[in-house]
């Protein structure tokens, strides 16, 4: 008995025959590889690379530091490092006469940053936010400081405090014999002048960080606040400074930072001498100076980053929690 195929209906005939699928029809057998052997090895070394340089030049240098500031090391040969537990900190704090004195200096130099560039930075950003002409120009000349070397900042200020040929001293007429002024040299002067140029950098640094923190800044805030009849001050005090809360907290971060790190105009203008001592500078000169007396200075080190550590953990502790939170 034969079997007629053209009474099959359309449905049966466009079934396939039974058997293996073709080859452009199987599923793929496994992940496919989106990176190459090259691209696996590149994307290692570049990885890799930072992190080997960063573990060895900032872990590995600090934990040395941390370990040194207990023992005697002249520097020559690892077989005269000494054990002496904690006599570098008790010589630090009972008998080193300039150690509290960069103390002071150094809370000297945050409490400056914080009530004369500070505000001062906050001011420009509020005027630069205002989509005046030339805005660019200006924020540009502004931020042009931090960009520049601090060491070339050093001594383009050294240049305006010279007594003779000096900017200020020709000024204000005392660039005469017997009427100089010795903004450097008198340690009188000399904080204050080095702090002068620095509030001179650190404004441009604080009007970009409130110039962002601006920007983010709903504008429904201040169409609300005009509504309800508020002038510009009213607005800014009620309304705009509080949302600026997470910008006023890095900038004090960055602040205490900023003045504990402080070392490179002070180094450029008297190596830290007559009246301008930070811990910065005694930590140099007692690792790299004449007397190399590197546990004592790793100890000098180990206070200035407990000190660091004090404001940058609860900082971090309140971001991750805000993350958290969110």
């Amino acid at each position: 008995m034969t079997t007629d195929l053209s009474s099959k209906s359309p449905e049966a005939a466009d079934v396939p025959p039974p058997g293996p699928a073709p080859a452009a029809e199987r599923a793929p057998q496994g992940p496919r590889r989106l990176l190459t052997r090259r691209d696996r090895l590149t994307l290692g070394l570049m990885a890799g690379v930072p992190t080997v340089l960063h573990v060895a030049l900032v872990w590995v240098t600090a934990l040395a530091s941390i370990a040194l500031a207990f023992t005697t090391w002249d520097g020559i040969g690892f077989d005269s490092i000494k054990w002496v537990g904690l006599d570098n900190f008790r010589q630090l704090f009972a008998d080193n006469p300039q150690f509290w004195p960069a103390v002071e200096h150094n809370v000297i130099w945050f409490v400056v940053l914080i009530l004369v560039p500070t505000p001062l930075g906050l001011f420009l950003a509020v005027q630069l936010d205002k989509k005046i002409r030339f805005s660019r120009v200006y924020q540009t000349a502004f931020f042009l400081p931090v960009v520049m070397s601090l060491a070339v900042t050093g001594f383009v200020w050294q240049l305006i405090y010279n007594p003779d040929t000096g900017l200020i001293n020709s000024l204000i007429g005392a660039n005469k014999p017997g009427h100089y002024i010795d903004w450097i040299g008198d340690p009188h002067l000399n904080l204050w002048a080095v702090l002068v140029a620095a509030s001179w950098r650190h404004t441009g640094y604080m009007m970009i960080l409130y110039l962002a923190g601006l920007k983010g800044v709903d504008p429904s805030l201040r169409e609300a606040s005009s509504l309800d009849g508020a002038n510009e001050w009213q607005t800014f005090k009620n309304v705009i400074f509080p949302t600026l809360r997470p910008t006023n907290t890095v900038v004090l971060v960055v602040t205490i930072i900023e003045a504990l790190r402080a070392f490179d105009l002070v180094f450029v203008f008297n190596k830290g001498a007559q009246g301008t001592e930070l811990l910065s500078i005694l930590i140099t000169n007692n690792i790299i100076g004449e007397s190399s007396r590197i546990g004592y200075g790793s100890a000098i080190a180990v206070v200035l980053l407990v000190i660091s550590l004090a404001v940058i953990i609860p900082y971090l502790i309140a971001t991750f929690r805000k993350e958290r939170r969110a």
